[in-house]
């Protein structure tokens, strides 16, 4: 696969792990994986499939126990190499992450002109006059109805949609070249889920801003993505096209996926949830992760990892036996079979 044009991040032989009393846990494994400016990519996979955990070694926000190791280029300046002082001076101007809870995210002590007007104090040099006229109109940039009113009130006050702006207003107060955005839409209503949705989409088109977005969520990725990478088991198992990915997805695990997604447009007896549960990321299962829970494993599947490697223009697999033509490119799903 080609590397994105201009990459705003660069994730290289990138893993994440934490140091246990049972061990140690490999929570993310030999990422490889890029965004560039003004492109948005999402990042999927079930919980537990290391998605929050490579992020959060990216703005040096893992727990005490847990520490990145390869390289995470923003720009050309590896993150993993700087310390706390160097990261406090990029976080928040050069990239921010909109966390999924905002709630927990802002200072219930506060009130929201304080919390935005301090972003731009400490990373632009404002005063303070200044930083809440700039930090009042990105509100209203942010589409928060009575921006006035609501400037003044504590976050308690709030609709969980309007904190949820709020974050978003907050992400980009300095401009940044990235966003990371955790589960954004999680527990808003579907009208304010497609407000945020295009609110985000408007913004990286206006901003030039690389956006990340991590979600389960199969349907936002198809209303906003440009490229996905699917996770598992700390690893990512596919990486492809948008539109490439849900015409046809190479991987038995995307395949899986959104086979387990009700549809209606179909008329179908029941959900197809896929079988089993994730591999313990401690003792992981041989050859490849998702062989225990794959209707098309072969033996070759059960001995051997398999690396992600192109397995068509513009398009990565982890997998044996992609469900792809690597000449022409073509995507034909196989017959069930009998065994597996």
């Amino acid at each position: 696969m080609q590397a994105t044009p201009q990459p705003v991040l660069e994730l290289r032989d990138y893993s994440v792990r934490f140091s246990t009393p049972d061990g140690e846990v490999a929570a993310v494994s030999d990422l490889d994986l890029s965004v560039g400016a003004g492109e948005t990519l999402a990042v999927v996979g079930e919980s537990g499939s290391g998605k929050s955990q490579t992020f959060n070694g990216v703005f040096g926000l893992l727990s005490r126990n847990g520490r990145a190791t390869g390289a995470a280029l923003v720009e050309g300046r590896n993150l993993l190499s700087m310390s706390e002082k160097g990261l406090d001076a990029i976080r928040g101007q050069d990239m921010a992450m909109v966390f999924q809870d905002p709630m927990t995210a802002l200072n219930p002590a506060m009130k929201i002109r304080h919390q935005l007007s301090e972003t731009l104090q400490v990373h632009k040099g404002m005063k303070r006059r200044d930083a809440e006229a700039a930090a009042l109109a990105m509100l209203r940039l942010v589409g928060i109805p009575e921006a006035e009113r609501r400037f003044e009130q504590y976050p308690h006050q709030l609709s969980g949609g309007m904190r949820q702006r709020v974050v978003i207003a907050m992400a980009l107060l300095c401009r940044p070249k990235l966003i990371v955005a955790d589960e954004p839409t999680t527990a808003l209503d579907v009208t304010i889920q497609a407000q945020i949705l295009d609110l985000f989409r408007d913004l990286t088109a206006e901003f030039g801003t690389a956006l990340v977005l991590i979600t389960h969520d199969l349907g936002v990725v198809a209303g906003i993505a440009d490229r996905v990478a699917v996770m598992y088991a700390g690893r990512v198992v596919e990486e492809a096209a948008v539109d490439a990915l849900f015409q046809r997805p190479a991987h038995p695990y995307t395949a899986a996926l959104m086979r387990s997604i009700p549809r209606v447009d179909r008329e179908i007896e029941a959900v197809d949830p896929i079988p089993g549960r994730p591999p313990d990321v401690m003792r992981p299962p041989p050859g490849c992760p998702f062989h225990p829970r794959c209707r098309h494993a072969e033996d070759r599947c059960r001995r051997e990892r398999p690396p992600l490697a192109e397995v068509a223009p513009g398009r990565r697999a982890a997998c044996w036996f992609p469900f792809v033509d690597a000449a022409s490119g073509a995507v034909t799903l196989p017959a069930e079979p009998a065994h597996g």
